[in-house]
């Protein structure tokens, strides 16, 4: 029976787009390699033997926010890819260290780590705050944010311990984000779907290859798509091979979930079972929903070849 369990909020579904940010991350790293790409970089993945090193060592310059993850763990699949986004977004101020518990199981030991993912705080060598559970995107910025302020506080009591270069870090920003850009992330964080899609719809207008308004357009029309529908309604309407639109829901529903592979591979199943314009509409909400992820998303390829030999 599928599983079509939904995000406890709207950021759940907007942000597939965090796999972008996770792809991007995972690909800095490997670009960086070897000791001095993580003397520097600002995701690094610990081990014990590196534990001093990356984590205490730099925490006395820099506040560092430990990822404690496992493989085995659905919450951590949930929360990494956020954790990086959010830590991306600010600039190398915040050093995320990724902690395998299953690898690495003596520093969870000395952590006292009761579950995963757990998520700590570490500056000065001390573990400041923290928190164990899967948190919305909103409430870990609003976590990194209340960090960043008490980090500031130390400094300013203690304007010797103040890094030489963090007085440099302000003039050191990127270009502004697009203003349409800027406005559709704000609507969404309001809950106004339809003023974020005006708003993508303004970028991509000016910009068609911009990807992020690619992705965020299509992010928005999968939740209106799925906005007050009952999943359960939709498993009954599944008992019917011929209700096509029962099965886009269905797909939509696994989108929402994260069973991204799964949603793609229902809809390629009904386009080899189908012709004409029910095959058309199946193939088209395909793209739709391809336009949710970023081009280099593994899970995309996989599915373009599945896709062209239903078609073929």
């Amino acid at each position: 029976m599928a599983d079509f369990s939904r995000p406890g909020s709207l950021y759940g579904a907007v942000d597939l787009g965090a796999r972008k940010q996770a792809l991007e991350a995972q690909a800095r790293r490997e670009a960086e390699g070897g000791p001095q790409g993580a003397s520097t970089a600002s995701v690094v993945d610990v081990t014990e033997e590196t534990f001093t090193t990356d984590v205490i060592d730099r925490s006395m310059t820099v506040p560092v926010v430990l990822d404690l993850w496992s493989p085995r763990a659905p919450g951590s699949a949930q929360l990494s890819p956020v954790l990086e986004k959010v830590v991306g977004d600010l600039g190398g101020k915040v050093v995320l260290a990724k902690v395998n518990v299953d690898a690495s199981p003596q520093i969870a030991q000395a952590l006292r780590v009761q579950a995963v993912p757990t998520v700590l705080a570490i500056f000065q060598g001390q573990a400041v705050t923290g928190f164990q559970q899967v948190l919305p995107e909103q409430e870990v910025r609003r976590f990194l944010d209340e960090l960043m302020k008490a980090v500031e506080q130390f400094y300013q009591a203690n304007p010797d311990a103040r890094p030489p270069a963090a007085a440099d870090s302000a003039e050191e920003q990127g270009p502004p984000a697009d203003p349409d850009l800027a406005a559709a992330e704000q609507a969404i964080d309001q809950g106004d779907l339809d003023a974020a899609e005006a708003a993508y719809e303004r970028l991509l207008a000016r910009v068609p290859g911009n990807e992020d308004a690619k992705m965020g357009l299509a992010g928005v029309r999968l939740i209106k798509r799925t906005s007050g529908v009952d999943p359960a309604d939709v498993q009954r309407r599944l008992e019917d091979p011929s209700d096509i639109d029962a099965e886009l829901l269905a797909a939509d529903l696994e989108m929402l979930s994260g069973s991204i592979d799964q949603a793609f591979d229902r809809i390629i199943k009904v386009v080899k079972r189908t012709s004409g314009d029910e095959r058309d509409k199946a193939r088209v909400h395909l793209l739709g929903l391809f336009e949710t992820l970023p081009a280099e998303d593994p899970s995309l390829a996989k599915a373009r070849r599945a896709l062209a030999s239903a078609l073929f």
